[in-house]
């Protein structure tokens, strides 16, 4: 019986989420609770860092099904995300059939339907994801769908509609159980509404103060808690500073980690120097720190994060 089966509630679905260490608020459990019980793929855009692709993988964690992920990219097509034929094997195959001379005895035409058998077949992600497959139904995420261009995006729409794959040579290959489809998107254009109306859709915002230091005690339990608020509100101040690269919460976790491993228990301003590389990930990002002021940022994080610690 799978993990699903038992999921009733939006509630039940945030505890879930929390006890696989992901906190997520109200309103991103209710869109993930209505694409299981829907059964509909649920479209993620938000900015990079907001845990997006997080959540297809804690899916996965929490209800055993395999994560089958598809990175997508500029010029991506049915090769890289459907099938392909494993031609080497085909050619091995050829090969033995001459050597062992079957290939004289069946003929040009019988030989070549022998390449063309499943076991020859390279199943990419999409393929992967609808082959029926005992226990739980696979997460396929699909992962920046808007770095695709739109041929792919209406092949997407296609595959997602009917959960079905015509492979020429072989014939329709049909999901028994449809998987869970989680899709993101950091919009760096528009998703057409064709696609966006099969879906369910959210907007990941970057999580609130008091949540970020509950997802970094969650994640780094052994930085005391001054440290912890601390560097959550850091990066909430980082994040207004119109930065070319915005840090996301695993940003906020690194830096955590960073310091914690480095025996601190709260911020200076010469451990925000030495350890700025943990949490930004660009020269210019942070030349604007330094501009801003580090003292000044280390001075916001002390009243922002105000807190006795452990």
């Amino acid at each position: 019986m799978s993990q699903l089966d038992h999921v009733l509630t939006v509630n039940d679905v945030s505890v879930a989420l929390a006890g696989n260490g992901y906190l997520a608020d109200v309103g991103l459990t209710t869109a993930i609770f209505l694409a299981l019980t829907l059964r509909r793929p649920l479209l993620l855009e938000g900015e990079a860092g907001v845990g997006k692709t997080e959540v297809a993988k804690v899916l996965s964690r929490w209800t055993g099904g395999e994560l089958i992920r598809l990175q997508c990219y500029e010029g991506i097509d049915a090769s890289q995300a459907v099938y392909d034929w494993d031609y080497s094997r085909q050619l091995l195959h050829l090969r033995a059939a001459e050597a062992t001379g079957e290939a004289q005895g069946v003929g040009t035409e019988a030989l070549e339907g022998q390449l063309y058998q499943e076991r020859f077949l390279l199943k990419r992600a999409l393929l992967r994801a609808i082959t029926p497959t005992v226990g739980p139904p696979p997460i396929l995420l699909i992962d920046e769908v808007d770095r695709s261009d739109d041929e792919f995006e209406a092949y997407l729409l296609e595959v997602l509609s009917d959960f079905q794959i015509t492979v020429p040579e072989l014939g329709v290959f049909r999901a028994e159980r449809p998987p869970i489809v989680i899709l993101t998107s950091n919009r760096t254009r528009d998703v057409h509404d064709a696609l966006k109306r099969r879906c369910l859709y959210h907007w990941v915002e970057h999580p609130s103060f008091e949540r970020e230091v509950e997802i970094v005690r969650l994640r780094v339990p052994h930085v005391t808690e001054t440290l912890t608020r601390q560097v959550a509100a850091a990066v909430e101040t980082l994040r207004g500073l119109n930065l070319y690269k915005p840090p996301g919460v695993a940003e906020t976790i690194d830096w955590a980690t960073a310091l914690g491993r480095l025996g601190l228990t709260e911020l200076s301003e010469e451990s925000v120097r030495t350890t700025l590389g943990a949490v930004l990930k660009y020269r210019e990002d942070v030349e604007r720190v330094h501009q801003h002021g580090v003292g000044d940022l280390v001075k916001q994080a002390f009243e922002r994060g105000m807190s006795h610690g452990r």
